[in-house]
């Protein structure tokens, strides 16, 4: 299976083939798996460099001008360290570009802090009128990206992650899926997030959702999952309680419980591998079992 980056890599490079409105901007990162694109559209592949202010500022101009510009780093250099000229250069002068990040929250451990963005999905959260797509296999990705570069001029990010599941689900850009059901309560899993939760709810009685789009968040869809029990159950590949309110907001006419996991604020400063990551977070299998049972039963 390939991953969802080098999915990326090959859905994008076709699109610049087949789309002249399609520019993409780089901040290095990806920039040599983009070389035989920048040849054949050297006008509409450009690499500003390990500077991702300018990259944004850079997808800003090329969208005023009637482009339709996609920008990629790993997602702490495209979505915090920029975070001012995504406000101004992009939402301020009414603009849209698609973001594509890659490195998740803690894919790449090795790169230490620096490199982890857990906190991404919940910054954009401060800016209005985005959608956050957090696909879980290298299929989604190529769904909502094409989806992402045709969606008119709105502002768009896609969080790419080498943490995937093993299949793809057949997901609706918007809407929430239903993978498993039971009227115990609702276990939402966001991307990547999938298949441990489906391992962690085996043999119990609740319905498994599924979003590979979080923003907007498909309220209809959570509402008329939970049916008579409104208790759900958030897991994240990010930081806890980011769709907390959106989840309270969906429910806000009858009583409910919320459970949110994910990331914690707290930051770890062991570096090991991605499931290493996971355990130590409470988001392996095993660890999501002890927390999702006790909260329903």
């Amino acid at each position: 299976m390939d991953t969802m980056r080098e999915r990326f890599l090959d859905v994008t490079t076709r699109l610049l083939d087949d789309d002249p409105r399609l520019a993409v901007v780089l901040a290095d990162i990806s920039a040599a798996g983009f070389a035989p694109a920048a040849e054949r559209h050297p006008d509409r592949v450009v690499n500003v460099g390990i500077r991702e202010q300018l990259l944004i500022g850079a997808a800003g101009g090329l969208a005023l001008s009637g482009m339709r510009p996609l920008a990629h780093t790993f997602a702490s250099f495209l979505v915090e360290r920029p975070f001012e000229q995504i406000k101004l250069d992009l939402v301020h002068q009414g603009v849209g570009a698609v973001l594509v990040s890659a490195a998740g929250s803690y894919d790449w451990p090795a790169g230490g802090r620096t490199h982890m963005a857990p906190g991404d999905v919940a910054l954009l959260d401060t800016l209005p009128d985005w959608t956050v797509h957090v696909p879980g296999h290298p299929d989604e990705a190529e769904l909502l990206l094409r989806h992402a570069v045709a969606d008119g001029d709105r502002n768009v990010y896609v969080r790419l992650s080498a943490h995937q599941n093993a299949a793809a689900v057949p997901v609706e850009p918007g809407r929430f899926t239903t993978v498993r059901e039971g009227s115990g309560g609702v276990v939402l899993a966001v991307g990547p997030m999938l298949d441990a939760v489906l391992a962690a709810t085996e043999g119990m009685n609740v319905t498994v959702l599924y979003a590979a789009t979080v923003r907007p968040f498909d309220r209809a869809g959570l509402r008329a999952a939970v049916g008579g029990r409104a208790d759900v159950v958030l897991v994240e590949p990010y930081l806890a309680g980011t769709s907390a309110n959106e989840a309270h907001a969906a429910l806000n006419d009858r009583p409910h419980r919320v459970l949110a996991l994910g990331v914690p604020r707290e930051e770890h400063r062991h570096y090991g591998s991605i499931a290493e990551h996971l355990a130590a977070y409470g988001l392996d299998a095993a660890s999501l079992r002890e927390r999702i049972g006790p909260f329903f039963w």
